[in-house]
């Protein structure tokens, strides 16, 4: 009988032993046993033949098994992740928000998947475009998981769908575009076409594959004929610099020669203007000296004659000498004379005074004296 059961000697278990010490460890241990077995239903030691301790452990173990399974299905999502709950091999619509959760385990399985994190998926292939040129392209794709569930349940294997959806947009894309934009100028412009028509067949397939951003690393001829290919660029570069050289002389010619031509217009609106102004005035002076004539003929007549014939003879470097009391007339060689005194030293009176000596000379008929 244990201490603390009725009928005992009260609730001291000392007593029951007197002052002989402490109770024995085994029978505090069938105590416990047979509490133990109680709690379960199993029936009082040696009133059955059944063994208490075999009861106890069997409490025992599902206690711990129970405590094990439900710490089991203890698990902790990170922030950068989501948890996909499979249920029996069935996938929940509910994706599990980071921090603790728990489910049951066995019965589901829980696969968490970042969505934060930037993967990349490299491509290279040989392209041909719509000018019938063969390219080798090789270009870097980075993408998200956007839904992480159909990231896991929709396509058995979403790299290999990358990897062919690629394939797909960009021969689409090259195979509709020249071969210099594909691998001069257009090269951005043909990532972002193959981006976009990457992330429709993405949608389309149901990959949960959000694409960031695609880089076109590499677009060129093939090495097989890289070398032939650099010469045919090399000559279109000499053809574009030669070009640009005749434009830039043409640039140069054509501003000179509508200012030439338009200066020649000028000066003949110039010319045009001065002589009808000289034409104009010309006739405004004939009249004028018409009706001088008609009140004198005789002294207009010689008037007109003298200015006409000191306009002709200003511009002569002869001089014309009436000799007195003679038909003929002298002639004075002003541009001989002054050569003459020009190179043997004289000055501008020595030649007057020779000039002066030689009118004197002819007027007296005489020969010049020689000096």
């Amino acid at each position: 009988m244990a201490w603390n059961e009725p009928g005992g000697n009260g609730n001291d278990p000392w007593k029951r032993r007197g002052d002989q010490g402490p109770p024995d460890l085994d029978e505090a241990l069938r105590e416990f046993q047979n509490k133990v077995t109680g709690m379960f239903g199993g029936g009082k030691s040696g009133g059955s033949g059944r063994s208490p301790f075999k009861w106890s452990t069997v409490g025992i173990a599902a206690v711990v098994l129970a405590i094990a399974y439900g710490a089991w299905g203890i698990y902790q999502i990170d922030q950068q992740e989501r948890g996909v709950v499979f249920r029996f091999g069935r996938a929940l619509t509910e994706t599990k928000l980071p921090g603790l959760h728990w489910n049951p385990p066995v019965i589901d399985v829980v696969t968490p998947v970042n969505i934060t994190r930037v993967n990349s998926h490299s491509h290279q292939a040989l392209m041909l475009t719509e000018d019938e040129n063969i390219v080798d392209v090789s270009l870097t794709v980075q993408f998200v998981v956007g839904d992480p569930r159909a990231f896991l349940v929709n396509v058995r294997n979403p790299g290999t769908s990358l990897d062919h959806a690629t394939e797909s947009a960009l021969r689409h894309v090259v195979g509709s575009s020249t071969m210099d934009s594909v691998i001069t100028e257009g090269r951005e412009a043909v990532a972002i076409e193959v981006q976009d028509r990457l992330q429709a067949y993405l949608n389309r397939y149901g990959t949960g594959i959000t694409v960031s951003k695609v880089n076109i690393d590499r677009s060129g001829p093939p090495q097989q004929v890289q070398e032939a290919f650099d010469d045919v660029q090399k000559a279109k570069e000499d053809e574009v610099r030669a070009v640009n050289e005749a434009n830039a002389y043409a640039e140069g010619v054509v501003p000179g020669a509508r200012g030439e031509a338009q200066k020649a217009i000028e000066e003949a609106n110039a010319y045009r203007e001065q002589v009808i102004a000289e034409a104009t005035g010309e006739a405004r002076r004939f009249n004028q000296l018409l009706a001088q004539y008609q009140l004198a003929p005789e002294v207009t007549r010689d008037r007109l004659y003298i200015n006409s014939i000191e306009s002709v003879l200003q511009n002569s470097s002869k001089v014309m000498v009436d000799v007195e009391g003679g038909n003929n007339m002298m002639v004075l060689p002003l541009d001989s004379i002054t050569s003459r005194a020009a190179a043997g030293g004289q000055s501008a009176n020595e030649i007057a005074d020779q000039v002066l000596r030689e009118i004197e000379a002819r007027q007296a008929g005489r020969p010049r004296e020689s000096r």
